[in-house]
């Protein structure tokens, strides 16, 4: 189980907060690339005058690639925080529950194939989607849903279809590359097709999953409780699973596999604002928003651009660890 807030901030400031830092994040996102522009030059070429080739670049390149490092950031992070609220268990994201690991599989089937890779973000949606169902299946018992088994048949099904992908990747011989880009989880190359794409799925899901607070916020109270107060557990559970993977799957079929997001971000948002799902769902899309904004830029400062599932994992691993120490402690 996670722990109550330990910091306090009112929702209202910390919303206020993250909504300038994802702007300023998003400004300085159009400035930053192999042809470094100036903030006169974003600003002209935002209203298209100036240079033409900045406004190319800014419009055809650069606003797709941050807007959707927005939109995956956001559907990660409430994904987290629907998973988490469900389960009442701090360690759940779509990564663990074999969510990502399906919607992988799908994609790299399609990918080491080599043709049909227009389908490519259809297929990694429909394959996280099934995997939910699965899952689900493999955990349901008599008695209901277990959260112990369906944790555990997460890892088991998320380590067989890794084990299938990795299988497909040493079979795919030059088409390898382009796979192993996909799996580590990258931005790079995104344009206004893959916003549309995931986009509408993300926005619909974003909402969707807002609509879910009061049942999360009942479930919270205990499984009794939340029963005598008319709420049905199974299919409250599995409108909410399906929820969380319809943002998880539009998210890695655009960007890949990108751990640590969904993760990490609603146990920060949680020691700010508590465990009200009213603030904690749209917070954590902001958070998340402003996580993997920030972890694309850092993506691209190098002279080499790193995958920004890399960038995730350095972030988000030690923040974890040292979040997880500083609980145990009580602090």
């Amino acid at each position: 189980m996670y722990k109550q807030k330990v910091w306090t901030i009112h929702p209202i400031g910390l919303a206020s907060l993250l909504l300038s830092g994802i702007i300023l994040l998003f400004l300085f996102s159009l400035s930053l690339g192999a042809v470094p522009m100036s903030g006169a030059e974003v600003w002209q070429a935002l209203w298209r005058q100036g240079d033409p080739t900045y406004q190319t670049i800014l419009w055809q390149l650069r606003m797709p690639r941050a807007l959707l490092a927005q939109l995956v950031g956001a559907a990660l992070g409430m994904a987290g925080a629907l998973l988490q609220g469900m389960l009442g268990n701090g360690l759940a994201d779509p990564y663990l529950l074999g969510i990502s690991a399906g919607a992988g599989l799908a994609a790299v089937g399609l990918l080491t194939l080599g043709e049909w890779t227009s389908w490519v973000p259809l297929a990694a949606w429909v394959g996280g989607l099934l995997t939910t169902l699965l899952v689900y299946g493999l955990a349901r018992t008599r008695a209901g849903l277990a959260v112990e088994r369906l944790i555990l048949a997460g890892v088991a099904v998320s380590a067989l279809f890794g084990a299938i992908s990795s299988t497909l990747l040493l079979m795919a011989d030059d088409r390898v590359q382009v796979a192993l880009t996909w799996l580590i989880g990258s931005l790079s190359g995104r344009g206004w097709p893959e916003v549309q794409t995931a986009g509408l799925y993300i926005l619909v899901g974003l909402g969707l999953g807002w609509g879910q607070a009061r049942a999360l916020n009942l479930l919270g109270l205990g499984e009794e409780m939340a029963v005598s107060l008319g709420i049905p557990l199974a299919r409250t559970r599995v409108a909410i699973g399906l929820v969380a993977a319809l943002l998880a799957a539009a998210a890695v079929s655009v960007g890949g596999l990108i751990g640590f997001v969904g993760l990490v971000v609603p146990h920060m948002v949680r020691q700010g604002v508590g465990s009200d799902h009213r603030w904690l769902l749209p917070l954590s899309a902001l958070a998340g928003a402003g996580l993997l904004g920030s972890a694309d830029i850092l993506a691209r400062l190098g002279a080499v651009e790193l995958p920004v599932g890399v960038v995730t994992a350095l972030m988000g691993a030690p923040f974890f660890g040292w979040l997880l120490q500083r609980q145990e402690r009580g602090l």
